[in-house]
């Protein structure tokens, strides 16, 4: 069995366990076949990165179709922690306490961000993390975990960067992965960091120009 056939077959498995834990059938939308050409690019804020004990505080999505970032079709939400925000998290991500009092329960951030993605895959820059911290929020609301695809865009930037050194570089690759090296190294225009939109948009931005340099867009 080739690499790609073995990663579809697993792929397979694991969508069918996720589906058959799924406890509320409304989101059984999640497992449609996504829309051709279509994917989410997404981050969140978070008190920390302690994926077991920390606090979602702000989501930013945004839609990709094509080549196009659909900064029209946004998802913006500021989410209201269940503990107090640490001094050391607000200098990063100035977002303090009293900028989160309104800001929605945990529960109505997942559904609304779950109807926004729908059955697309996701994007983002170190996107583990960002999964990791939404999956937690949502094994009580589904049961289960997100089923959608997941596209790493430091992934995609080191395989383009790889392909372009010389064959005695290859043996022993020294890639820098920063978000500020790739987006510079891509030519793309940075936002202000450690804003969750603004943040889901250069990954956005870094995920079309990849595609196009690999000749995929």
């Amino acid at each position: 069995m080739s690499a790609g056939l073995l990663h579809r077959w697993l792929e397979g498995l694991r969508r069918s366990r996720l589906r058959r834990a799924l406890r509320d059938p409304a989101y059984a939308f999640l497992f449609d076949p996504p829309p051709p050409g279509e994917w989410v690019a997404l981050d969140c804020e978070t008190t920390g990165l302690d994926v077991r004990s920390d606090d979602i505080l702000s989501i930013g999505a945004v839609r990709i179709v094509g080549d196009r970032i659909l900064t029209s079709e946004r998802l913006e939400l500021l989410v209201r922690p269940s503990r107090g925000v640490p001094g050391d998290s607000v200098r990063i991500h100035r977002l303090r306490e009293r900028d989160l009092a309104q800001g929605l329960p945990i529960e109505e951030a997942m559904a609304r961000l779950l109807r926004f993605v729908g059955s697309r895959p996701l994007v983002g820059y170190y996107l583990e993390f960002d999964v990791a911290m939404i999956e937690r929020a949502l094994r009580p609301l589904l049961g289960t975990g997100l089923p959608n695809a997941r596209i790493e865009i430091s992934a995609l930037y080191y395989d383009h960067r790889f392909q372009q050194l010389a064959p005695w570089q290859q043996q022993a690759p020294d890639i820098d992965l920063r978000f500020a090296t790739l987006m510079a190294e891509l030519g793309l225009p940075r936002r202000e960091a450690h804003d969750a939109l603004n943040d889901a948009v250069m990954a956005a931005l870094a995920f079309v120009k990849l595609r196009r340099l690999r000749g995929l867009a």
